[in-house]
C-alpha cells in the first residue's frame, strides 16, 4: 500500500467515525460528542465523560482505536480495516466499545 492510498482509505474511515457520531446523536438519546483535530477523532461520551480515540499512524499505515477495552492496532487489507493481531475488524470493535462507554448499543458503519 502506498502512502496515498493509505491516507486515503484512513480519511474515508475516520469520515465515518465522524459521520457516525453525527448520526448516532440525532436519532438516539445517546450523548455523543466528535472532534477531529488532524489525524484524530476524539469521540467525548457525555453520560460518564469517556473517550474513545481512533487515530492515524502514518509512518506503520496504521489506525489505532483506544478505549476503555484497550487499544487495537488496525491495517487495512483491500477490503476492510483488520486487527494486526488477529482480534477482528474495526468496526465491529469500535461498536462494541462505543455501546459499552455510552451504556446503549451504538452502530457506525463505513
Amino acid at each position: 500500500m502506498t502512502d496515498n492510498e493509505f491516507l486515503d482509505e484512513a480519511e474515508k474511515l475516520l469520515l465515518a467515525v465522524e459521520q457516525g457520531s453525527d448520526r448516532i446523536g440525532e436519532t438516539t438519546d445517546a450523548d455523543i460528542d466528535a472532534q477531529r483535530v488532524g489525524g484524530m477523532v476524539t469521540l467525548t461520551f457525555g453520560a460518564n465523560g469517556s473517550q474513545l480515540v481512533v487515530n492515524l499512524q502514518k509512518p506503520l499505515h496504521e489506525v489505532w482505536l483506544a478505549s476503555r477495552s484497550g487499544g487495537y492496532h488496525y491495517r487495512f487489507d483491500d477490503h476492510a480495516w483488520r486487527d494486526t493481531k488477529g482480534a477482528g475488524e474495526f468496526f465491529a470493535q469500535l461498536n462494541a466499545d462505543a455501546s459499552a462507554q455510552a451504556g446503549q448499543p451504538l452502530k457506525f458503519e463505513k
